[in-house]
């Protein structure tokens, strides 16, 4: 579904995507680690059509989406959720998802004057829609309560439910575990296995817990320095000399190898 060839993103003379070129199958869960300054988020943001490349190519089910904009890729079925959860925190938690669904009736004065039965039959079906996705992310019971009241565990699933509020075709995750209690975080893996599984969305995912990576992700591709250095299985990557320097360096390498054979 994705295909990035040769990317670039330079800051002056910092290089923090350095040539990375990636593949991200339809209908997988991609895994995407290296150590902090790996370029992940950077790769993500150019990605999205947050940041533009300073060289390289970004291709969508073989179209062109090079420095598209986040708009226009979000129209396409390409989804990004951020580290820290960007909510609307004076909205409800069923606001926040009846917000996503674009050119709603609703947004233009005419319709609010002359056609309040369109909109009001609109937002009926934008509201079912949003109970659905707070049924199937098993949140029901926040649906009224103001998103600055939330956990940050739950804004993440409630980023996660956004996604779910449009016709995404693959979602890049940030970190959807920082800062997350392992019960939150066990049912975000499961929803998002569920979506993989039951709907088909294509997932490309940032993280540095590597039980929650061995558990939904293949393949993993690590990356660092701007690079990508491995790519396979969960166990291939983690075995690599390669990542294993760029995590721990190559002072520690023999120690880990020792260690890893007892």
């Amino acid at each position: 579904m994705i295909v990035v060839e040769d990317l670039h993103r330079h800051f002056g003379g910092f290089h923090a995507v350095d040539g990375a070129s990636i593949k991200i199958e339809t209908g997988s869960i991609t895994g995407l680690i290296g150590p902090n300054g790996a370029g992940k988020t950077t790769l993500f943001n150019v990605i999205a059509g947050r940041l533009p490349p300073t060289s390289g190519k970004v291709y969508m089910d073989g179209e062109d989406i090079t420095g598209l904009p986040p708009h226009t890729l979000f129209h396409k079925g390409l989804l990004r959720t951020f580290q820290i959860a960007h909510e609307f925190s004076s909205m409800t938690v069923r606001e926040n998802l009846m917000m996503v669904p674009p050119n709603q009736a609703g947004e233009t004065l005419w319709n609010t004057w002359f056609h309040r039965g369109k909109v009001a039959a609109e937002e009926h079906r934008i509201r079912e829609k949003a109970d659905e996705v707070l049924d199937f992310l098993t949140i029901s019971h926040l649906a009224d309560q103001k998103a600055s009241n939330i956990s940050g565990g739950q804004k993440k699933l409630l980023e996660l439910g956004r996604t779910m509020m449009v016709d995404a075709k693959i979602v890049f995750l940030d970190e959807v575990g920082a800062g997350v209690n392992r019960t939150l975080l066990n049912t975000i893996g499961d929803a998002i296995v569920r979506l993989n599984k039951e709907r088909g969305y294509t997932f490309c995912v940032i993280e540095h817990d590597m039980d929650f990576i061995a558990r939904l992700c293949n393949p993993v591709i690590c990356m660092a320095e701007g690079k990508v250095l491995a790519e396979g299985t969960v166990e291939e990557v983690k075995s690599n000399e390669r990542v294993i320097e760029a995590y721990l360096g190559t002072g520690l390498k023999n120690k880990v190898k020792e260690t890893a054979h007892g």
